[in-house]
């Protein structure tokens, strides 16, 4: 049975195909080759083979050309995205620090108000003492003129009585004439003093009502203290309450950070004195309040000072894109984040320091190293140029290097590194932590 299949096989083949002869001849001899039905569906059977691999190969070249171009376009347009993004971003964030620089010049502006209103207070409680003085005075004065008139009205009353007894001062010797002068002289003071009594009467009302007034004044000074004080008081919580979330949102205990600068920045002096002495042994609680204002203004100048000095700002102002993150890679550990740019990039600080490295460093390539406040040291590799030396001090934004593709590197980045007491943190920890605030 299967030699009778073969047979047919061959012979359904042999129709197909015949045989075919092939001649070569030469000078001396002439040979054939023969092409049996087999041979020549093998040869048919292979052309075809490799035309289908030929036409399926260039199908799927030309399918992952076109995928490649479609992933290329996507990524163009992500890329696009990205650097709207981030042009929002620094917008904002412009537009955050112009409000607190004018947050700043407000405050500047309404301590000057606070400090000529105390001033005003200060003369108008001087003026009320000098009144107060003055009416006492002239509350002296008119008891001793009250007192002065009495004793004339009694010097009339006796001299009265003593020309009621004319026989007896006729006897005495005394002349009508004496009398009448003195008569003339005590009824003149007595005038007098009643004239400086209505005078003074006239002066103690004057004087109560200016009291009055100056004691209104001084309430509606008072009001109008408390509502700026009032107004210091909420602007300066709502500008702590994003500088507390920042640097907790970065890890970092924002009481330890006001002593370390504090450390550094202790100098003290200056001619001006208190706001508002105390009066009458008593503590002012408008000198309490504008205390704590400045307390406040001075612990927002402290965190500024703090995040010149911590790394919340970007290492690049140019545009780029996240290549690798923080974390495990590839079974091992990526101790930074990578961003990629074009070669040459301007590389900055992050935050003021001092550089400890400036150089070649095995799998870095060519790496710089920042040591900050705090216990934080930043580091910035694969660059194509370092432009900084070590020892050399650097403040936030100063440009440091180029960004290159030096060391263990697959194309041009940079590895950028936050290290605490040794310790590698995420970067992005800092830098998203700074855009809620800047």
């Amino acid at each position: 049975m299967p030699a009778r299949l073969m047979h047919r096989f061959h012979a359904a083949l042999e129709r197909r195909l015949p045989e075919q002869r092939l001649f070569l001849r030469s000078d001396t001899e002439t040979r054939f080759v023969r092409l049996k039905p087999t041979t020549q569906a093998i040869a048919l059977g292979g052309s075809a083979v490799v035309l289908a691999w030929t036409i399926v190969a260039t199908a799927i070249l030309m399918m992952d050309s076109i995928g490649s171009g479609s992933a290329r376009e996507q990524s163009r347009r992500e890329m696009a995205t990205y650097e709207a993004r981030l042009d929002a971003l620094s917008q904002e964030r412009d537009r955050r620090a112009e409000e607190a620089l004018a947050a700043q010049e407000r405050f500047a502006i309404a301590l000057e108000q606070v400090s000529s209103m105390q001033s005003a207070l200060l003369a108008s409680e001087e003026r009320r003492k000098e009144l107060e003085t003055g009416i006492g005075v002239i509350q002296t004065t008119l008891r001793r003129t009250m007192t002065e008139r009495d004793e004339a009205r009694t010097q009339v009353a006796e001299l009265n009585a003593n020309l009621a007894e004319g026989p007896q001062l006729a006897q005495t010797g005394a002349a009508p004439a004496d009398t009448t002068e003195t008569l003339e002289f005590v009824t003149a003071a007595l005038a007098r003093t009643a004239s400086e009594r209505d005078e003074m009467s006239r002066a103690a009302v004057v004087a109560r009502d200016q009291a009055d007034e100056i004691a209104y004044e001084m309430k509606l000074l008072e009001e109008r203290h408390d509502d700026i004080f009032t107004s210091l008081e909420e602007a300066v919580t709502i500008s702590m309450e994003p500088l507390d979330k920042m640097f907790a949102s970065a890890g970092l205990d924002p009481d330890d950070l006001i002593k370390q600068v504090q450390r550094g920045y202790s100098g003290q002096g200056g001619p001006l004195g208190p706001l508002a002495p105390s009066i009458g042994g008593k503590a002012d609680p408008n000198a309490e309040r504008a205390s704590k204002i400045l307390d406040g203004l001075d612990r927002m100048n402290l965190y500024r000072m703090a995040v010149e000095k911590a790394p919340f700002a970007m290492p690049l102002k140019t545009s780029f894109r996240y290549t690798s993150g923080f974390g495990r890679r590839w079974g091992r550990m990526h101790e930074g984040t990578d961003f990629a740019g074009a070669h040459g990039s301007p590389i900055y600080a992050t935050a003021d320091g001092t550089v400890i490295h400036a150089g070649w460093e095995s799998g870095y390539g060519n790496l710089v190293k920042i040591r900050h406040d705090f216990g934080i040291e930043t580091r910035y590799g694969h660059m194509s140029k370092v432009r900084v030396e070590v020892g050399q001090k650097v403040s936030r934004g100063d440009r440091i290097g180029d960004m290159g593709n030096t060391g263990r590197s697959t194309g041009t980045h940079l590895h950028y590194e936050v290290r605490v007491n040794g310790a590698a943190k995420n970067p992005m920890t800092y830098i998203k932590a700074a855009n809620n605030v800047f």
